[in-house]
């Protein structure tokens, strides 16, 4: 019989010499300077420059004195479907093309899954040049470990949404990074001592690499009091990445039933429905969510 096994995609570091490729890069995400001589190079040799704004990257290269030979393409959330069969008919015909997000590491909470999944699904050549990226600078200056790590994109921007976020990491074991809005960082750090314990270990990084940089280490509770004292006077600006450490031992320790009951009438209070509590709730200590929603049941018959 022949061999059925599965094979991986393969995929080469460079292309052959007159064959296409698709290269990810990633761009300074505040400080110029840490922009590397491969970025430049790219820049300037590349067939097409897709850019999840065309402005943005145009600026990028005034500001590094690159000139482009290629031409520039939006690439963006709400064309890169339609947009990835295009760049990669260039590509198969031998153009190369560097992705390139607003700043940091194109895919990475940006544009570019889709083209990477769909060039590897055709046997197309697809690299990258490496650099900054807000995540892993956040975590590294954190001082919250590092040898375990998790990234969730952007926190909701509704209330219930973002407390079954942070209900869904109460017992998680590595560190978590989390986009913010600066608008949100006092209800969201709110909303993560009421789920997680004031005494989470939780950093707040601000505009990293930039001017003003700022970085707030602390537990849930004092990151609040700075989030609350800081709004109510000079504001909050900038972009925000939000790490939270990991759970402690007691922490892990099992939930009883009536505080597991407890969780999720606080998030039914919040407008979340029953259903979605209890199962949030459940995910959050390995409970078994159908015994759960019977001892809410329950306690709410008294």
């Amino acid at each position: 019989m022949p061999d059925r096994t599965p094979q991986p995609h393969r995929s080469s570091r460079a292309a052959p010499p007159g064959e296409g490729r698709v290269v990810l890069a990633a761009t300074p995400i505040g400080n110029l300077q840490d922009a590397s001589d491969r970025l430049r190079s790219l820049l300037a040799e590349a067939d097409l420059i897709a850019a999840e704004d065309t402005r943005t990257v145009r600026r990028l290269c005034d500001q590094l004195g690159v000139h482009p030979r290629g031409r520039f393409v939006a690439h963006h959330e709400h064309n890169e479907q339609a947009s990835a069969a295009g760049l990669l008919e260039q590509v198969r015909h031998g153009a190369q093309i560097v992705v390139v997000s607003d700043a940091g590491m194109p895919v990475v909470s940006d544009p570019g899954h889709r083209l990477v999944q769909a060039a590897a699904a055709q046997g197309l050549t697809v690299t990258c040049a490496p650099g900054p990226s807000a995540v892993t600078t956040a975590i590294a200056l954190s001082g919250l470990p590092t040898d375990r790590f998790a990234f969730d994109g952007f926190l909701p921007r509704r209330s219930a949404e973002r407390r079954r976020a942070f209900e869904a990491i109460r017992a998680e074991p590595r560190t978590v990074a989390f986009f913010e809005s600066p608008r949100r960082v006092a209800a969201s750090l709110t909303e993560l001592a009421e789920a997680l314990g004031e005494d989470r270990p939780v950093c707040l990084a601000r505009e990293l690499t930039k001017l003003h940089e700022e970085i707030v280490r602390g537990d849930a509770g004092s990151l609040l009091a700075w989030a609350r004292e800081r709004e109510a006077g000079e504001g909050i600006r900038g972009e925000i990445v939000l790490v939270v450490g990991p759970a402690t031992a007691q922490a892990d320790e099992p939930a009883g039933e009536e505080q597991l009951v407890a969780e999720v009438e606080q998030l039914t209070a919040s407008g979340t429905r029953m259903k979605e509590a209890v199962a949030t709730v459940a995910a959050a200590h390995g409970a078994r969510a159908r015994e759960l929603y019977d001892a809410v049941l329950r306690s709410r018959r008294g």
